[in-house]
């Protein structure tokens, strides 16, 4: 693939846009920001009507304030200092859940919105299409009318929606993906989570922990298994003890709706066995938003899910075309959607030679489970598996005062290290505030550090940050026996 970009590039060449960014959530918003800031003429093309994408709308922040808002109103947290029976509201309904996820979304549209209005990005409602590699035609929201413009370079951060089998009978209440939760009209007593991916079994905990009876069905015999197995392990044995019932190395074979049944979802598995629940949850996977836009008309690639192809500047193979966010892949995530925007139009404009991805290599995952779980580095079994030798320190929560105090009986902070150099390798958490902690590791990592950092440094008391010196000794007792 093309490795070039060169703000000069089209010098001569009359464009309505120096760059027409198409998307609006994370990774346009930068890319757009980023490239305004610089001088540039950008326009963001956004189809919904609304900013924000996927992330604001119907991903990252409505699932994460869902979550806080279960975690809050079904007093799980204080469970563990209360008791099991301790809730703040005996009934809950879907409506309490989704009031506070509506003003936190609607904030951040505003947000936005004028985040773009500042840096005089031009904001444009309608569907985008490629007429050719530099010209654009736009559909208004309302559909009356259409109009194209040109641009000399163009980054495509349309994001993902929710895979969907058309063999199965949609009607977004009783069988949903999602991308429809917020449209639900009611709290199902029981629940079957089709695919254990990050978003099925975040869901699947969520739910959980407002007593639902959820029950997992993924063909994989372990949750998440990228993650370190003792994580994972750990994750498992939580959700279980939560209700949560797993049929693991199992593949759906069929989702039947039944009138007038107490719980009207039927689903058949390739075992034979047949599941019954009053909703289904289907979360197998996104694919890329990319159906709409034409894009063999201007000559990109893409794969088998509708994902544009790129190189390590996050070029597609027509160099003036960048993609960015979750429409690559891997690692679809907010944090780093912002990074790759960012680092596109610095490309594009001669900000950057090579290598735009070099400083996003090195990222925390998040996954807000019920425990939280974040990670970065390497994990065990990714070592064991390249031969490189390691030690590791554990630090449980309820070893820790402010474990205690939280009531988080079950939280883990793992460090994994080179018993040599002691230099850290990896960070694993699960409990309370993970993707909160994951950063003072993530610092270390990047600037070479060892674990005698933790070991030396004075953390505040009391503090979950303690956990990292009590690891840190706990793997430094390990390599003096």
């Amino acid at each position: 693939m093309a490795a070039k970009g060169r703000g000069d590039a089209f010098a001569g060449h009359s464009f309505d846009y120096d760059l027409v960014v198409i998307g609006s959530g994370p990774s346009g918003q930068r890319a757009a920001i980023q490239a305004a800031k610089l001088g540039k003429k950008v326009a963001v093309i956004e189809r919904s009507r609304s900013v924000g994408g996927v992330c604001v709308h119907t991903g990252t922040i409505p699932s994460k304030t869902f979550r806080e808002a279960v975690m809050h109103l079904s007093g799980f947290r204080e469970r563990g200092i209360y008791g099991a029976s301790y809730r703040v509201k005996q009934d809950i309904a879907i409506d309490d859940l989704l009031q506070r996820v509506n003003h936190v979304v609607a904030t951040e549209v505003d947000v936005i919105r004028s985040q773009m209005s500042r840096n005089r990005v031009e904001l444009i409602e309608g569907s985008a299409r490629f007429v050719d590699a530099h010209t654009i035609e736009l559909t208004s929201a309302s559909g009356a009318g259409t109009r194209q413009v040109s641009s000399a370079w163009v980054v495509v951060a349309c994001g993902t929606e929710a895979g969907r089998d058309e063999h199965i009978p949609f009607d977004g209440q009783r069988v949903f993906t999602s991308d429809d939760i917020l449209g639900l009209k009611f709290l199902p007593r029981s629940i079957i989570v089709v695919g254990a991916g990050v978003i099925g079994v975040e869901y699947a905990t969520m739910f959980a922990a407002l007593g639902v009876r959820v029950t997992i069905v993924d063909k994989r015999p372990v949750l998440l298994p990228f993650l370190d197995a003792e994580i994972s392990t750990t994750l498992t044995y939580i959700a279980q003890q939560h209700n949560v019932l797993m049929r693991l190395g199992e593949e759906v074979a069929g989702i039947e709706l039944l009138d007038g049944a107490d719980k009207p979802v039927e689903v058949q598995l390739k075992s034979g066995k047949v599941l019954h629940a009053e909703a289904a949850l289907y979360s197998i996977g996104r694919v890329g938003a990319t159906g709409r836009l034409d894009l063999d008309k201007a000559g990109v690639e893409v794969d088998g899910r509708n994902r544009i192809l790129v190189n390590h500047n996050f070029q597609s193979n027509v160099e003036h075309i960048y993609a960015v966010g979750d429409v690559i892949g891997f690692p679809s995530l907010a944090s780093t959607s912002y990074e790759q925007g960012r680092a596109a139009a610095r490309h594009a404009f001669g900000l950057l030679k090579e290598d735009a991805d070099a400083s996003i290599r090195l990222f925390p995952y998040g996954i807000y489970t019920v425990p939280e779980i974040s990670t970065i580095g390497k994990s065990e079994n990714e070592l064991t598996e390249a031969g490189t030798p390691y030690e590791i320190g554990k630090a449980y929560y309820r070893e820790i005062a402010r474990g205690q105090i939280l009531g988080d009986r079950t939280g883990l902070l793992k460090l994994i290290f080179n018993p040599e150099d002691r230099k850290l390798l990896g960070v694993h958490i699960i409990g309370e505030q993970a993707s909160e902690l994951i950063h003072i590791g993530q610092a270390v990592m990047a600037l070479g550090g060892t674990i005698d950092y933790f070991t030396d440094a004075v953390f505040n008391f009391p503090t979950l940050g303690e956990c990292y010196k009590t690891a840190a000794l706990d793997g430094l007792n390990r390599m003096s026996y």
